[in-house]
């Protein structure tokens, strides 16, 4: 009860409802300095109704800022606001560059209260303490708001996605804004909080080329029907050749007649497969026309999910490093920001989805072992087993019971597998080393939480699939050689024969990394290729999804 008596007493006091400032004993800046001092303790207690009868949002940062400067108005004046003001309002309003919406935030009431302050100057009114209070509050407040957002994001991904962790940067965002302020450089504060990837750029600008195609009506929609390829014609191929033109997949100029599917028409239906991971087959199938009828106010919200995504991410991805897209099925090494190797990998099923996170690689392993997990060992391993008694020894999987190093080997032809079931399972499996081991030959090894890895597969058939979500969540990865290989190639003992020779030798080793490498498993289902390749993939996993109703909920919240 105390606790709200002195709340609601601090929220009158600082709205100069009681306990008014003798104003013939100071002048106005002495005025508003109280003014924002009462309504930063109020603030303090209960961040509501502090500003025009609503709340911060961002209560301890804005406490210490004004602290910091012993409450002197920050933006305004004895003679009113200080240019910064007009400046800040103009940089905000220009961040729905950056993805984000100036609607989430109070820009609007911001120019009325500005205006209500201006039009007081000219009519050569007293400048009303409690208006530059507000003003300076309201500027303050969503600077702070603003700027969180453009370094580190609107929403936690964290929060929304248990297998998703991030490294977002940090910042002190107090000192940002005084530094601003003092050398009236509010826009360029406020840049400088942008992500710094060559990436994050791209899709900046592939923003405003899709936004563009937006505003001019966007592309036609292809009418559903049978599939269409070389040599047919009629009212679908000539919407297919304007909707390809309107993405930029075919030349405007392109020749032929624009009712028939030549093989002008077909070059432009292969570029569009490419660049949203579909079959490269030139033929529109229901999977290509599928991708075809995405609207491109939807393609407009992928860039810019994607675009909060890089602001998860840490400044520094690493000089070099491995970066796998989850949702491109994807893997490649890059160096300097140009990929030097790239190949394709097998990523999570539904159920077993492939974490989002950096770590650093440290070593490899030749010839692992396999430590089935038991939550595989009890819903794959067991009905294997119960179907086929062999199943164990053609596999060369051991068995053991108990954990740790008090575990025992146990002889499985001396177990009554039927009366096993999921619930009572006491033994655990071990495949050994060997071609057809669900490991393969190679494991890189990089520390986290989700004890996931990359890793190489006697599955290759898989790979030759469009869609590879087929692993129980790490990794598995085509190229595995050729990786050790470049991973491996400051150690001269190490070459692409020895590597292979000591495969050969069936022997598990661990051999360690000349130089760790960081490794960014990620999830883009939008972004630009270094050739300007505007690529979209689908939200496999669902994620885009879960993030957009994540940010509708956090309309401006810090």
């Amino acid at each position: 009860m105390n606790r709200m008596i002195l709340i609601a007493a601090l929220t009158v006091w600082a709205n100069g409802l009681a306990l008014p400032v003798d104003a013939g004993g100071a002048n106005l800046s002495d005025q508003v300095r109280e003014n924002l001092r009462r309504r930063i303790e109020v603030a303090g207690v209960s961040s509501k109704n502090v500003c025009q009868g609503e709340g911060i949002r961002s209560p301890a940062t804005l406490s210490r800022f004004y602290k910091e400067r012993f409450f002197y108005p920050a933006w305004t004046t004895e003679d009113g606001p200080l240019p910064q003001a007009e400046s800040f309002i103009q940089a905000a309003e220009e961040m729905d560059k950056e993805g984000l919406k100036p609607g989430d935030y109070p820009l609007l009431a911001i120019r009325a209260l500005l205006a209500e302050v201006r039009q007081d100057i000219a009519r050569k009114n007293p400048l009303s303490p409690a208006k530059l209070t507000d003003l300076d509050l309201r500027l303050t407040d969503t600077f702070l708001i603003l700027a969180s957002h453009l370094l580190a994001g609107r929403v936690n991904p964290e929060t929304i996605q248990a297998g998703w962790q991030a490294k977002r940067r940090s910042a002190d965002l107090s000192a940002l804004l005084q530094d601003s302020l003092g050398s009236a450089q509010i826009e360029k504060g406020l840049k400088s909080l942008i992500p710094p990837h060559s990436g994050y750029a791209r899709l900046r600008q592939a923003l405003g080329e899709y936004r563009n195609m937006a505003q001019k009506g966007g592309w036609a929609m292809v009418p559903g029907g049978p599939q269409m390829g070389m040599g047919d014609g009629g009212e679908r191929v000539r919407i297919l050749r304007a909707r390809l033109i309107s993405s930029g997949d075919l030349g405007p100029m392109a020749d032929g007649d624009d009712d028939l599917f030549d093989e002008v028409l077909e070059k432009g239906v292969r570029k569009f497969q490419e660049r949203h991971g579909l079959e490269i087959n030139g033929i529109v199938d229901l999977f290509t026309l599928a991708a075809l009828s995405v609207p491109v106010e939807e393609r407009v919200r992928q860039i810019e999910l994607n675009m909060e995504r890089w602001r998860w991410l840490p400044a520094n991805l690493g000089p070099r490093y491995i970066q796998a897209n989850i949702a491109n099925f994807g893997l490649e090494v890059v160096e300097q920001d140009h990929p030097v190797m790239t190949m394709r990998v097998i990523v999570g099923k539904p159920g077993q989805r492939t974490p989002v996170f950096s770590s650093r690689m440290t070593h490899l392993v030749l010839n692992p072992h396999w430590n089935v997990p038991q939550s595989i060992a009890r819903k794959e391993i067991l009905p294997l087993i119960q179907k086929n008694p062999d199943y164990l020894a053609q596999n060369r999987f051991q068995v053991f019971q108990g954990w740790g190093s008090g575990r025992k080997k146990v002889d499985a032809k001396t177990v009554d597998w039927a009366r096993v079931t999921a619930e009572n399972l006491p033994y655990n499996f071990r495949q050994e080393a060997g071609p057809m081991n669900e490991l393969g030959r190679v494991k890189f090894m990089f520390p986290n939480k989700f004890d996931v890895y990359l890793h190489d597969t006697p599955w290759r058939g898989l790979f030759a699939r469009t869609a590879r979500e087929f692993s129980h969540g790490c990794l598995r990865i085509e190229k595995p050689i050729e990786l050790a290989e470049y991973l491996l190639r400051d150690d001269p003992r190490w070459t692409r024969e020895s590597i292979l020779a000591a495969i050969d030798k069936n022997v598990d080793r661990v051999v360690r990394l000349p130089q760790p490498i960081a490794v960014h498993l990620l999830y883009w289902t939008a972004w630009v290729d270094g050739d300007g390749s505007v690529q979209f993939r689908n939200d496999i996993h669902g994620w885009d999804r879960k993030q957009a109703e994540a940010l509708a909920k956090k309309r401006g919240a810090p």
